[in-house]
């Protein structure tokens, strides 16, 4: 269906009249350019996410300004779902709580929608009616869809810059978005932008957040960004955590290796995590069961987009061991050794290898966090060794990456393709059975794309690149210094992927261009240019 105007107005702008249903106007409000304008007790945006055939989850949350709550007491939310931007034909309808024990958040597990159908939404209380959002429910499980589109998001750093590229992402035309990690980031305030800086935390001099509320104000911060507001309104996210979103390079109850006050043991990193946990699931239109105060929530999960494509969501913080040596960078026999190490724990490695393996979809996708590919960096604190690896990626995990690897040889998997983000830039790599082997067979195709805004050392660009050729010869395409996000095209004959980057993240608006972009044929594994 044709918009009327341009997408991002019609999306972020206020709703428009619906006569007699419950969340019925006098009167068409006036959609702002940028979707920049939002009043209370919207000031956050709407959502939605996690797709299925017949339904989608609706997010909110209700707010007086962007710290404070609603109210103190439950409050009833009227919602809407319509095939048309102007809510002539509303599909489904209802009324849901804010509960003030979460925050006044609101999640609304809409069904009975049609298969592969685009739809409008928007939400209202106290006679005050929420921006429109855009979302579309996946296709039905036995068909074969010509196309999916879909863009992948991670590591937005909001005191590292602004986000231009979520103003170019609320303009594809996208029937998901697949947030990979990093969505907050836990350090005190400190940021060159003036308008950037981080709320400050119950206690400050920690680098962290501690409490509930410590997590919902700066998670209501970051939503706070209207370019932010736009991509959500845009098109359905299928969000999952890295370790940002709770406190940097932990691994399940195994506090960041920092020292004084800012560490705690399992039981006090346990009532952080919780609160971290609690605060992801309020402001995320995420399908989970929260238990408030459980310091465990499972978000991995897995999607179907008809028999086109299968991406089975992964959690490689929650169940992981922790990473072995003394830091990120160091010799590859720490990750060697560790045969007992795992990044997903026992539980979802099998949920994962019998997704795969029973899989009829023509490609099948692993979204996961950090880089599966093995990487070797120049060492840069001197000659010995020549190289390093980061052990806190799977090169930390090899005996897990080898059992993963030899599975989808193994058992023929089709079409396999890893999606991941983390490291703040750019790599495009085949995923090869023996990596110390260039004749070895490849058997996935990797994509990690670059942050919105989350810092790369510039100074590193150069030498990895030189480096790559030699160290990495498996490594098809390698840039630290962009920022933005990948945009996928996915048919039943070929995968493409462009890389999408921003000329700079020093403005709130920017130009975005096409860096690169590659292909994956159909029963050959491998990128090539495209």
């Amino acid at each position: 269906m044709a918009l009327l105007v341009n997408r991002r107005q019609v999306l972020t702008g206020a709703a428009t009249a619906a006569g007699t249903t419950v969340l019925a106007v006098a009167a068409q409000r006036a959609r702002p350019a940028h979707g920049a304008d939002t009043t209370a007790p919207f000031l956050l945006g709407v959502a939605s996410g996690d797709p299925l055939p017949d339904g989608v989850v609706l997010w909110t949350r209700l707010i007086r300004d962007r710290y404070a709550a609603w109210s103190g007491r439950p409050v009833p939310v009227g919602w809407q779902v319509a095939r048309d931007e102007r809510f002539r034909r509303v599909e489904r309808s209802g009324v849901a709580v804010a509960d003030p024990r979460l925050a006044h958040s609101v999640h609304v597990d809409v069904r009975g929608l049609e298969p592969g159908r685009e739809y409008f939404y928007r939400f209202r209380v106290a006679g005050q009616v929420s921006p429109v959002g855009r979302t579309r429910t996946a296709p039905h499980p036995f068909s074969r869809p010509d196309r999916l589109r879909f863009a992948v998001a991670s590591c937005q750093d909001l005191q590292n810059g602004y986000w231009p590229a979520y103003w170019a992402l609320a303009d594809e035309d996208l029937d998901v978005v697949l947030h990979l990690g990093d969505y907050i980031y836990e350090y005190d305030p400190n940021s060159r932008f003036p308008d950037r800086a981080h709320v400050a935390p119950q206690t400050l001099g920690l680098d962290q957040l501690r409490t509930l509320d410590d997590y919902r104000n700066r998670h209501a911060q970051y939503k706070s960004d209207p370019a932010l507001r736009a991509a959500h309104a845009a098109a359905a996210f299928v969000v999952t955590w890295d370790d940002h979103e709770t406190e940097n390079g932990y691994a399940d109850l195994v506090d960041e290796l920092d020292g004084g006050p800012a560490h705690q043991n399992p039981y006090e990193f346990a009532r952080q995590r919780a609160a971290a946990y609690q605060a992801y699931y309020e402001h995320m239109p995420i399908r989970a069961h929260l238990r408030p105060g459980s310091d465990g929530l499972r978000i991995y999960r897995r999607f179907d987009f008809g028999r086109l494509a299968r991406v089975s969501v992964l959690d490689t913080r929650q169940y992981r061991t922790d990473q072995p040596g003394t830091g990120d960078l160091g010799p590859e026999q720490p990750g060697r050794d560790n045969v007992t190490g795992t990044l997903t724990g026992d539980a979802q490695e099998r949920w994962l290898t019998q997704g795969l393996v029973h899989s009829y979809a023509r490609w099948n996708v692993i979204a996961q966090q950090v880089m599966m590919s093995r990487v070797r960096f120049p060492n840069p604190t001197g000659p010995v060794p020549p190289s390093v690896v980061n052990l806190d990626q799977w090169d930390g995990y090899l005996p897990q990456r080898d059992r993963l690897l030899r599975l989808l040889s193994d058992a023929r998997v089709a079409n396999p393709v890893v999606l991941a983000g983390d490291i703040h830039s750019t790599w495009i790599s085949d995923l090869k059975l023996d990596f110390d082997d260039p004749a070895s067979p490849t058997v996935a195709t990797e994509f990690v794309g670059t942050s919105i805004s989350s810092d790369f050392p510039a100074a590193f660009d150069a030498p990895i690149k030189q480096a790559n050729p030699i160290l990495n010869p498996h490594v098809r395409y390698f840039d630290g210094l962009g920022r933005g996000y990948l945009r996928c095209d996915v048919r039943p004959d070929s995968w493409r992927t462009d890389v999408r980057v921003v000329e700079t993240i020093e403005r709130r608006e920017s130009p975005v261009r096409t860096s690169a972009s590659f292909v994956v044929e159909n029963g050959r594994p491998g990128v090539i240019p495209g």
